[in-house]
């Protein structure tokens, strides 16, 4: 299973971008997996070099990070989303376009020859409507963030594009489309299996929850199994608590020192995603069942799945509001 450290978008059409040094790139690929362990403070000073270099989707993940350090898009984030922008980026163009308040037009000092909000979405309609009737799924998922249409959001589905099936099947399963009773669930459970087995881990979480609903523990535990090889973050947590049976709810089997392991491995968010007190107060209750002998034997086996699995994520979506 092939994960993508910059949160499960495909990059079909993206611009070229320019050639990076091998340190540039260490230095984007980290501050993307900063990212999206919610650490954008730390990621910024990561991909400001890249994003510096001219790299595209780096200036793209640092004005993301600048625009939620500061809960608003504030002058400097707004020049990174212009040069990602400039060199084609699509969603770039997708966040200066919801700018409702643009900040120039507040301070009376916007340059004469600015694009508004929405030449940037007409931009970026005018780059993916093309590609996405021609078959593209990116492109088709973009042109549902463009207008809100879900014929666009079914299409890249079919199209086995992960992030569409889950939207679209968050939006069935809440109760939106028009099904026969019986067919609402049967085209839920399809589309979040087809998510799941693409390697989507909030679609493996969904799909789980779907067994447990039917009375199908051993599903549930198998997909929260495979989101937590996954290294999705919250379900790391969960099947580590539930390996070292605190609590003991869903019938794991007991492996006191892979439970802990698991867990532990969280201390390297560092606070990211709230986890840290959550974390050590798991950590404490699942130390007072254990050896000093287990327990050292479980912080080498963190690091040693540290080693093997993807960074941990929270796998936010690329397009965050």
């Amino acid at each position: 299973m092939k994960l993508h450290i910059a949160g499960f978008l495909l990059v079909a059409f993206a611009p070229a971008a320019l050639a990076l040094s091998d340190s540039e790139l260490a230095m984007k690929s980290r501050g993307i997996i900063l990212y999206n362990q919610f650490k954008a403070v730390s990621a910024t000073p990561l991909l400001r070099i890249a994003a510096e270099a001219g790299d595209h989707e780096a200036q793209y993940y640092l004005a993301e990070s600048l625009r939620q350090k500061n809960s608003y898009m504030n002058p400097e984030a707004k020049k990174w989303y212009e040069m990602a922008a400039t060199q084609g980026d699509l969603y770039a163009m997708i966040q200066l376009g919801r700018v409702k308040n643009d900040l120039c037009k507040l301070s009376e000092d916007c340059p004469a020859t600015e694009k508004k909000p929405s030449d940037w979405l007409n931009q970026a309609s005018s780059i993916a409507q093309p590609k996405a009737e021609d078959g593209n799924a990116e492109a088709m998922y973009i042109m549902y963030e463009l207008t809100l249409d879900t014929t666009w959001l079914e299409k890249a589905a079919a199209k086995n594009h992960q992030i569409s099936q889950y939207l679209l099947t968050r939006s069935y399963h809440q109760g939106d489309g028009f099904f026969l009773p019986w067919k609402r669930s049967e085209v839920v459970e399809n589309l979040f299996k087809a998510s799941a087995e693409g390697g989507y881990p909030p679609s493996m979480m969904e799909y789980g929850a779907l067994f447990y609903e039917k009375g199908d523990i051993e599903g549930f535990r198998h997909w929260n199994e495979q989101a937590a090889l996954a290294s999705y973050a919250t379900t790391v947590y969960g099947y580590g608590s539930d390996l070292a049976h605190e609590p003991d709810t869903y019938g794991f089997p007991f492996d006191v020192v892979k439970g802990y392991a698991l867990v532990y491995t969280l201390k390297e968010l560092d606070g990211g995603g709230g986890l840290q007190e959550r974390v050590e107060s798991k950590l404490a209750k699942i130390e007072a069942k254990m050896t000093a002998e287990q327990i050292e034997a479980a912080k080498k086996f963190s690091q040693e799945w540290a080693a093997s699995h993807p960074p941990l994520s929270f796998f936010p979506d690329k397009l965050s509001r």
